[in-house]
Parts: structure tokens; sequence; C-alpha cells
């Protein structure tokens, strides 16, 4: 199982949560990897190259971009490729800090690899910088 970071985000990030994963990954049925979308598809790819690829990875994406969500074209593409979506909503257009971001990540993500390991795809959740995670 993959989850990607999206290119709004730090891609240490990814590298961070990656090895806080992996003690967890050795007790596993099923390991976690945390890789950034930059990484795999390149800087600057556009969210119709990538959402197929990671579609057939069987990934799950953490992004701030909400207009994924909103874009009809985007929706139907990562519903078609069945990704499950984490949208994490910043309090202001310029988005959350990195300590923000991190904060809000780290209280969430047992939450988040559960659903990602358990539910059926596709999903989407929510979560703003002090509300829940909660499906949309």
């Amino acid at each position: 199982m993959i989850i990607y970071i999206d290119e709004n985000l730090p891609p240490v990030l990814a590298k961070g949560l990656d090895i806080l994963q992996s003690p967890l990954n050795a007790k596993a049925r099923e390991p976690i990897n945390v890789r950034s979308l930059t990484d795999d598809f390149g800087k600057g790819s556009k969210d119709e190259e990538w959402i197929p690829q990671a579609g057939k990875r069987e990934a799950c994406i953490i992004t701030q971009d909400y207009n994924i969500q909103r874009k009809k074209i985007q929706k139907a593409l990562y519903e078609e490729y069945k990704l499950g979506m984490f949208f994490f909503r910043p309090p202001s257009r310029s988005g959350f800090n990195y300590w923000e971001m991190v904060k809000l990540i780290i209280k969430h993500w047992e939450k988040i690899t559960h659903i990602a390991l358990t539910e059926k795809r596709p999903f989407s959740y929510s979560a703003s910088a002090k509300g829940s995670l909660e499906k949309i």
C-alpha cells in the first residue's frame, strides 16, 4: 500500500512519515509506504497524469488541493481509478505553515492508515485546521 503526499506539501514530510511508519510495517499484514508524488511522477505533473498512475498502484493521496474534489473531471478520474483521497483544508489561501501541517497529519495518522487499509475505494475524507477527519 502506498500513501502519496501531494506536491503541495513538503516532500520531506513523505520521508518522515515513511520512517515513522516503518516499525509498524514489520508486524503488518500489508505494509504502508509513504512516498512523494513529486519523487514518483515529477514536479509539476498534472493531476490528469498522476491520478491514473497512482490508481494503478492502488494508492491513497494526502493533499491540500481541494479543487481535485470540486472539478468534475478530476473527481471522476480519482473515482474511476479508485483512489483514496485525504483533503487537508488549509485555514487560508496561503496554506498551512509547515508545523501546522505536520501536527495535523500526525494527529490523524492512525485513522488515515486504518481507513487506507480497510475502506473500499474510491473514498474521500476532509480535515480542516481544527476539525476532525470526516468522510465527504
